[in-house]
């Protein structure tokens, strides 16, 4: 959305996974490692949007089949039937956690069933991996993936051009990648398993935002931004032979090859000064469309141009639908209508203030019209109306004077498209949302055409810090961009985001123990105060005073009954006051930067962490004094929490894997620490309601337990761990806040860095499911079995399946057999080991899910293959005992 949003999600990132820490380690404690299936549903807590949509991809030959892709939050993909999008990165992993930036999506017109993603977020230092080129035959249900010897950028400048990664209409075992970096044009012939350079293409960029950025991130060359075949120049099974390139480089943009990629040539006669932003081509019409502007986007650009240019005579034609020197902005957002051929619409994706601007052709670009023009300055007459009462935080709670207007059609729009075979539908992307329309004909006839947020199952925030107080709202939210959430409802869009002031990033929040309508909140914002306050649990909100130098949220802590607050701000010393904030004094005895919490009993009691030290005050943070305690990791990468309900009780996870890393506990508020050996690496730590019989809350954290990355829960205080999460949701990184449910057993809510606020129930209702002993029995006694096909398409199919532990006894493995009634065949399966004889299926527990208590379920999930009837099995076993089937 904005570019804050890169450096809050880099920075945590570059904290939990780049520090270095010595090798200083507490003492371990005696634990048992064990780890067992719990059944959870995730699900998202909803805010629909949020950041940036850099492309949405339709199919051409399959009607409703959309995908779209985002810069930080993965891919999605359009399901008709419901008007949501189906996430499809979930599975992305931990150490994989870039490649949820996605910078490029193709979806195959020959086989619609095949889509394509190219991965990675950044191409500087920040993103440890190199970007890969994922491809699914299930439409995303499932991937396989090739990593490539150099990066990709997600998130990086010049992230809107494109689309960088194409299938051949013709030969579809034929794709192309365009790499930033200087790597040039890829290529692959295997239908994207193998990928080699494209040695003789001629060019490999060389437009640079900014050539003097040291950190590598806005001096990266932005390379080859655009790859469009001319379909008509190819027969089925051959190679198309005729293929245009986009390249960053303003003298340099576009280039061609007419032997199918043999050799290439800079196309004679192109404009210059520019960056060709899209490159679309009307094969019915002969023309090739371009959008350029003078920067790389998404956000910077002053000047831009629409060109024409006619194939068969190579023929160039100026377009645009603004003189240029009457232009602030770049063109993009580029698309042509299928249905019908001469229609041409273009985006002012850079035109901030006062609003963005569309602008449309039916006769090839000869004449435009715009989706809004001036009547008498600054009034304005809209071809559009827009509804958003679905989202009504588009609104920004704004009330601007005209020439603006709330909420805005948009920004950084350089994705728009118009369905292949529907001309009245149109889905665009902006800087927080994915807007779309189903009358787009209207503009035509001189009638208003209705846009309305289209964005409902795509949530891409990233999120800092979450909290759920024992009363009012069950989950507050900071996040990057657009500050953050008070969700009565999590399966509701709220009203409004926090304002007053509003954040453009809130960086820390913290509520009152005993007092939880007082609420407490820090963050970024260009000018302006840094902290705000609410006294009725975050519905509403008053902006403090700063000290002096503020300039960045930092993080902030309540005390226990809201009388105080402890703030450590970026660019100032650690502050303490007594009320709102309306005047701040410096605490003594502890570093700038660091981390401050807030004990949960003792009103007067604060604590603080940086760099392997932890500080204890308890005159209300006047003075704080550092702990004796040794062996915490030496580095900044570091979360803690005091627990509810008892004093000086606190849990610190955090480290990184040159030193100490893990989780760990004291109990008397910090001065000793144990830690916990069964724990490899933790990064969040987080409470919530206690299980029945359970006389400490539960535990929650994201960590490594017994060399699994995951979600996990502990009821016996970190004696034994579950991990609830599953392998097909993983999210990437997960380490910025962790924090469960007070009011709901097993309820718990996880951060991520771009795909929002992910929160997940058990199927346990407070009973305490976890880890049985290992030398429990073998399965026997009742099961039950819940078999659901949750997506099919034609020729394939994916199904979840639940079991469930009906008997008296723990199972320590366990096996569920079946058989297809139609021949069904198993392609990939995760939480589960299968193997097929005929129509016989039989799968078996992985290593982390084979214990499930008595009551308890465990589920997995595959994909498979199917014609003609795609029959539920209606029998299962488990052993020699049949489980009922619902």
């Amino acid at each position: 959305m904005r570019r804050t949003r890169i450096l809050t999600a880099v920075l945590a990132l570059a904290a939990g996974l780049l520090a270095g820490t010595p090798p200083a380690l507490a003492a371990d404690s005696p634990a048992k490692v064990s780890l067992a299936a719990d059944t959870y549903t995730w699900k998202n807590a909803r805010i629909d949007g949020g950041g940036f949509v850099p492309g949405i991809v339709f199919n051409r030959k399959e009607k409703n089949l959309a995908y779209a892709r985002t810069d930080i939050g993965g891919a999605y993909r359009w399901q008709q039937s419901t008007k949501m999008w189906t996430p499809l990165l979930d599975s992305v992993g931990w150490d994989d956690w870039g490649h949820t930036g996605v910078v490029s999506l193709a979806s195959d017109s020959v086989d619609p069933n095949r889509v394509y993603a190219a991965v990675g977020t950044y191409t500087n230092s920040w993103d440890p991996k190199n970007g890969a080129v994922m491809r699914s035959s299930n439409r995303g249900a499932s991937w396989q993936k090739t990593d490539l010897p150099f990066k990709l950028g997600g998130n990086m400048p010049g992230r809107g051009m494109g689309e960088r990664l194409a299938v051949d209409p013709n030969r579809n075992s034929v794709l192309y990648l365009g790499a930033p970096s200087g790597k040039g044009l890829w290529r692959s012939t295997d239908s994207g398993v193998t990928w080699a350079q494209v040695a003789n293409f001629p060019n490999v960029g060389n437009y640079q935002q900014d050539p003097g950025d040291t950190s590598g991130y806005a001096s990266d060359n932005q390379g080859i931004v655009w790859v469009t075949f001319d379909e008509s120049t190819g027969t089925s099974g051959n190679a198309t032979k005729t293929v245009y390139v986009g390249v960053a480089d303003l003298q340099n943009s576009v280039y061609r090859s007419t032997d199918a990629g043999a050799t290439w040539t800079r196309l004679a006669g192109q404009p210059t000064g520019y960056l060709a932003h899209k490159g679309v081509l009307d094969a019915a019409n002969g023309y090739l469309y371009l959008s350029y502007s003078d920067k790389g986007g998404p956000y910077d650009g002053g000047k831009g141009q629409v060109w024409r240019y006619a194939t068969a005579t190579g023929t160039w034609t100026n377009i645009s639908p603004v003189a240029e020197a009457d232009t602030y902005y770049g063109f993009s957002g580029l698309t042509v209508d299928r249905q019908k051929p001469g229609t041409v619409m273009a985006t002012a994706y850079s035109s901030w203030w006062p609003d963005t601007q569309i602008f449309r052709s039916t006769d090839s670009g000869a004449t435009w019209t715009r989706a809004w023009d001036y009547t008498s300055y600054p009034n304005r007459a809209n071809r559009y109306t827009m509804d958003v009462s679905s989202s009504p935080w588009l609104t920004w709670g704004a009330n601007p004077s005209p020439p603006e207007q709330a909420p805005k059609l948009g920004w950084m729009t350089e994705s728009l498209e118009i369905d292949p075979f529907d001309s009245n539908r149109m889905m665009y992307g902006t800087g927080a949302t994915l807007y779309g329309t189903e009358n787009l004909t209207n503009w035509d006839s001189g009638g208003q055409f209705a846009i309305r947020p289209m964005v409902q199952g795509l949530e891409e925030t990233a999120v800092n810090d979450l909290a759920s107080p024992p009363s009012g709202a069950p989950l507050l939210s900071a996040l990057g961009d657009i500050g953050g959430f008070r969700h009565t409802d999590l399966t509701k869009v709220p009203s409004m985001m926090f304002t007053s002031p509003n954040f453009t990033t809130t960086t820390s929040l913290d509520f009152a123990e005993t007092n939880p309508n007082t609420v407490v909140r820090a963050g970024n914002l260009d000018s302006g105060p840094h902290i705000a306050f609410s006294t009725d649990n975050g519905a509403n909100w008053f902006a403090g005073s700063d000290p002096s130098g503020v300039s960045g949220g930092g993080t902030v802590a309540a005390a226990s009954d809201g009388s105080r607050f402890v703030w450590s701000p970026d660019g100032a010393g650690v502050q303490y006051t007594t009320g709102f904030g309306s005047s701040w004094s410096a605490s003594s005895g502890i570093p700038a930067g660091a981390v401050v919490e807030s004990d949960r009993v003792d009103a007067k009691t604060f604590y603080g962490f940086k760099s392997g030290k932890f500080y204890v005050s308890s005159d209300g943070g006047a003075t704080f004094t550092a702990s004796a305690a040794t062996g915490l990791p030496a580095g900044d990468s570091v979360r803690f929490k005091a627990l509810p309900g008892a004093k000086g009780d606190v849990w610190l996870a955090g480290g990184a894997t040159d030193g100490a890393y893990g989780l760990w506990h004291s109990t008397d508020g910090g001065a000793s620490w144990t830690k916990l050996s069964n724990v490899d690496q933790a990064d969040a730590i987080g409470f919530g309601k206690a299980a029945t019989g359970a006389s400490y809350q539960t535990l929650y954290t994201s960590a490594k337990i017994g060399g699994v990355r995951g979600i996990f829960r502990s009821t016996d205080k970190g004696a034994s761990w579950t991990r609830i999460n599953d392998d097909a949701h993983q999210w990437g990184w997960t380490g910025a806040a962790i924090t469960g449910d007070p009011r709901v057993y097993g309820r718990v809510y996880v951060s991520t860095n771009g795909r929002g606020v992910i929160y997940g129930d058990s199927s346990d209702t407070g009973g305490g499911t976890d880890p049985t002993d290992p030398t429990d029995p073998t399965p026997t006694g009742a099961c039950a079995v819940t078999y659901k096909v949750t997506n099919q398409w034609s020729g394939g199919f994916q199904a979840d399946v639940r079991l469930t532990n009906t008997g008296a006894g723990a199972w320590t493995g366990w096996a569920l057999g079946w058989t297809f009634p139609n021949g069904q065949t198993v392609s990939q399966t995760w939480n589960a080991e299968t193997a097929q004889s005929g129509a016989t299926v039989t799968a078996k527990n992985v290593n982390w899910n084979a214990n499930v208590a008595a009551g308890s379920s465990v589920s997995f999930g595959f994909t498979g293959t199917w014609s003609g009837t795609n029959g539920r099995p209606t029998a299962f076993k488990v052993g020699d005992q049949s489980c009922a089937v619902s």
